[in-house]
């Protein structure tokens, strides 16, 4: 394992003062761009903090469809297609650009905090067909000198034969198929040598945790996606995961662009610091929360609890479907309101929606035409107490027995 390196230890008045360098600069790449014409209103020099950035649009991935339909292939939000070295494809269909040099996707941030370094042989079991997760890691292992096998996914025999023969000693793929390989080994009366491993692209299960460590096999997680990179991952201290030092993480209600409370679940929202491709406030569409404090290997950026859901609630009531989106709309109506939450319930076997509404409002009669009006379906509204609503990132909860 690695200590934190300079980036990675810095005090949070450096962090705060080189974002304020670097924003104005990545938003002005940003303006640049065609398909950025929703930032021209903005002065790029004003924006030099989290509280800043929270001023412009949120990007999502429609958006990101929407507008490479009209501008094949990347919407007009990079350069053109002859400046990368490969080009992804992801469902969507989406394309995404991106280089095999100088550690573009930053993974090997990951796997230095994960004790991978000069010498080890990779088993980098990602794919490497149309979408870039293999190509991802084979970047980040060139990044640390380590050598690569670039196996994919599947032949799981082969595979296993492969790590024997070569003398694999590190793992990078997804958190369950190093198990089936283990196995595999196993049953071919092989020995391995791995005694790290990377994971990404599904949960890390406890329990899977516990079996790799009973094989002594050391089990890190990290969090990427193929239009930002890396996100966050573990070290060694497995508390949490720490943010990259190339993106800034925004926590937000659902539907909205408005950041939540330190600790509260909400949707990841990310700007990316990547000049060739600089995606500002971009929407995953997965939930998690900030976690207090720093973490104890000494690395100091901000740190999230990891992936804890999917931000798209949207839900059929009474055959109509529901968005978070909406939600916020109505929030955004009655400054009377600090927070929203529509429960789809059943009664007598039929659909039912409740709009509980915190407010010192008294009355529920004028927020009941909005409701109307905005969600398109009528329902009860409930007044509730300001912070009385569960701080869990749902504005839609579906009550619902589906058994």
């Amino acid at each position: 394992m690695t200590d934190p390196d300079q980036l990675e230890a810095r005090s949070p008045e450096e962090r705060a003062s080189d974002l304020a360098d670097a924003l104005p600069h990545q938003i002005a790449r940003a303006q640049a761009l065609e398909g950025f014409a929703a930032l021209r209103e903005f002065e790029a020099s004003e924006i030099t903090s989290l509280a800043d950035l929270a001023r412009l649009p949120v990007l999502r991935k429609s958006d990101l469809v929407a507008a490479q339909t009209d501008a094949p292939p990347f919407g007009g939000l990079a350069g053109p297609l002859s400046t990368f070295s490969h080009v992804f494809q992801s469902p969507g269909p989406i394309y995404e650009p991106g280089r095999i040099d100088d550690d573009w996707f930053r993974l090997g941030r990951f796997l230095r905090a994960a004790g991978f370094h000069g010498g080890d042989v990779v088993q980098n079991c990602f794919g490497y067909h149309l979408t870039p997760a293999g190509m991802m890691f084979e970047s980040a292992a060139r990044a640390v000198g380590a050598t690569v096998l670039p196996a994919g996914t599947g032949q799981t025999e082969l595979q296993a034969r492969a790590a024997a023969d070569i003398g694999t000693t590190a793992y990078a793929g997804t958190p369950d198929y190093l198990k089936v390989i283990l196995e595999k080994a196993d049953e071919m009366g092989l020995t391995l040598s791995i005694a790290k491993a990377a994971v990404s692209g599904g949960a890390l299960f406890p329990s899977l945790r516990d079996f790799y460590e009973s094989r002594g096999i050391d089990c890190l997680q990290c969090y990427a996606t193929a239009d930002l990179g890396l996100i966050a991952y573990e070290s060694p201290a497995k508390e949490g995961m720490i943010v990259d030092e190339n993106v800034i993480v925004e926590i937000v209600t659902p539907g909205t662009g408005d950041p939540v409370a330190e600790g509260e679940v909400g949707e990841v929202v990310v700007t990316t610091l990547n000049a060739d491709y600089p995606l500002i406030r971009f929407a995953t569409g997965d939930m998690s929360a900030m976690m207090p404090g720093q973490s104890p290997c000494g690395r100091t950026n901000m740190r999230i609890k990891g992936w804890m859901g999917r931000a798209d609630q949207t839900t059929k009531i009474k055959g109509m479907f529901v968005r978070p989106e909406q939600v916020a709309d109505l929030v955004a109506r009655h400054p009377e309101i600090e927070r929203a939450r529509v429960v789809a319930a059943r009664e007598d076997e039929n659909d039912t929606m409740i709009v509980r509404i915190e407010s010192t409002a008294s009355d529920a009669a004028p927020f009941e035409a909005s409701v109307a009006d905005v969600l398109k379906l009528k329902g009860r509204v409930e007044i509730v107490a300001p912070g009385s609503l569960p701080r869990d990132g749902l504005v839609i909860e579906d009550t619902r027995s589906y058994d």
